[in-house]
C-alpha cells in the first residue's frame, strides 16, 4: 500500500511545510513536471495527466487532493498541451491545502487529479471583447482569452493586481490580446486604481464592447457586473471562487440565477453576470471563513510544536493511501 509522507521543517515558510512526498509502490499518481513561483503566494504546476490534457476545453477545472484524508480542491485548468499530456494550473496559497500544495516542488506528486469539469466556456465571434483578470484570476482568464482570440474576436484584456510583485501572466496575456492595460491598488506598476477603472475609461470612451468576461474576487465581479448592466453589455463572469467538491453533491456552490438554485460546479462555472444573486453569493462565500482560518492557523502551529517536540528534527506524517489516480 502506497504511504504519503508529509515532512515538515519548521525553520521554512513561515513553519508551514519543508518538504511533501508521495512514496509511490507502484499505484498511479500524478507527477509535477515542473513547479515554479510567479509571484509570492502564487505557483505554477505543469502536472502529467494526458487524458485531462486530451479532453480539456478553455474554463474547465480539476479537482485536486493532495493525500488520502485530505481536502479536495478546485482549481481552474490554466493551459495544456495535448502532445506532451500535460496540464498547467496556478495556485494561491490562501488556507491550508493551498499552502501545502505549494510546497511541492519539481518530481514530486499529487494523489489524484480529477477533470476536467465544469462547461467549458462559449467561445465563438462576438467582435469585441473585454477580458478582466483580478488577482489569480487572471490564471483562469487566460485560456479563455486566447480562445477567443483564435476564433477572431479583437480581444482588449484588463489585469489587476494589488502590486507590481503580484501581476501574473502578463507575458501570455499581452500575446494573446489586442491590447492590454495593467493596473495595481497602490500605483507600483502601471496605473495605480481598479480593473473597473480601465473598463469604465472604455465604455465613457465610445468603445463598442459586444462581451465582458470577467474573472477574479466576487467583490470585482459584482462591481463590473453592475456598471455593464447600466450598459446593457452582456457579461459572463466566471464563479470559480463558491466551489467546494466539484461534483454538485455537497451543495456548497449553490448560487441564485434568476432567483433558482443552480450550482457553479457542474451548471458553470461561468453565469450571466446579470443573472447572478451576489448578494447571496457573498454570503455563502463567507459560511466557510472562520473554520478555514483556524483550519490554517491550527496547521501554521502543528509543525513547530512538532519540531521543537523532536529537538529540532523534520516531523513527518505518514498516511496509508488507498485507489489512487482518479481520472475524469
Amino acid at each position: 500500500m502506497t504511504a504519503i509522507t508529509a515532512c515538515f521543517d519548521s525553520s521554512e515558510h513561515n513553519h508551514l511545510v519543508g518538504n511533501f512526498a508521495i512514496l509511490d509502490r507502484g499505484e498511479p499518481v500524478f507527477k509535477i513536471i515542473h513547479a515554479q513561483f510567479l509571484a509570492p503566494g502564487i505557483k505554477r504546476f505543469v502536472i502529467d495527466a494526458p487524458r485531462i490534457a486530451r479532453k480539456q476545453k478553455p474554463g474547465q477545472f480539476v479537482i485536486l487532493r493532495i493525500y488520502e484524508e485530505g481536502e479536495r480542491i478546485p482549481v481552474t485548468i490554466e493551459n495544456s498541451d495535448p502532445e506532451r499530456g500535460t496540464i498547467n494550473i496556478v495556485v494561491q496559497s490562501a488556507g491550508k491545502t493551498t499552502h501545502l500544495l505549494n510546497s511541492l516542488n519539481t518530481g514530486d506528486q499529487i494523489l489524484d487529479v480529477v477533470g476536467p469539469l465544469g462547461k467549458p466556456s462559449e467561445i465563438a465571434n462576438y467582435g469585441t471583447v473585454v477580458v478582466v483578470g483580478g488577482g489569480v484570476g487572471t490564471a483562469m482568464a487566460y485560456p479563455t482569452a486566447a480562445a477567443l482570440k483564435r476564433a477572431g474576436n479583437r480581444v482588449l484584456s484588463i489585469v489587476g493586481a494589488r502590486n507590481k510583485e503580484l501581476v501574473i501572466l502578463e507575458r501570455e496575456m499581452r500575446d494573446v490580446s489586442d491590447a492590454l492595460m495593467i493596473t495595481t491598488d497602490d500605483g507600483s506598476y502601471a496605473d495605480k486604481g481598479f480593473v473597473t477603472d480601465k473598463l469604465r475609461q472604455l465604455i465613457q470612451n465610445g468603445t463598442r464592447i459586444d462581451l465582458v468576461v470577467a474573472v477574479g474576487p466576487i467583490v470585482m465581479m459584482k462591481a463590473i457586473a453592475e456598471m455593464t448592466r447600466k450598459e446593457n453589455i452582456h457579461t459572463v463572469v466566471s464563479l470559480n471562487p463558491i466551489m467546494i467538491d466539484g461534483t454538485g453533491m455537497c451543495g456548497g456552490c449553490r448560487v441564485l440565477i434568476d432567483g433558482k438554485s443552480e450550482f457553479a460546479c457542474v451548471d458553470g462555472p461561468e453565469f450571466d453576470a446579470h443573472r447572478v444573486d451576489f448578494a447571496v453569493l457573498v454570503q455563502r462565500n463567507s459560511m466557510y471563513r472562520d473554520a478555514e482560518q483556524r483550519s490554517l492557523a491550527e496547521f501554521q502551529r502543528a509543525p513547530k510544536t512538532q519540531a521543537s517536540s523532536q529537538e529540532g528534527e523534520h516531523a513527518c506524517a505518514s498516511i496509508p493511501a488507498g485507489r489512487q489516480g482518479d481520472q475524469r
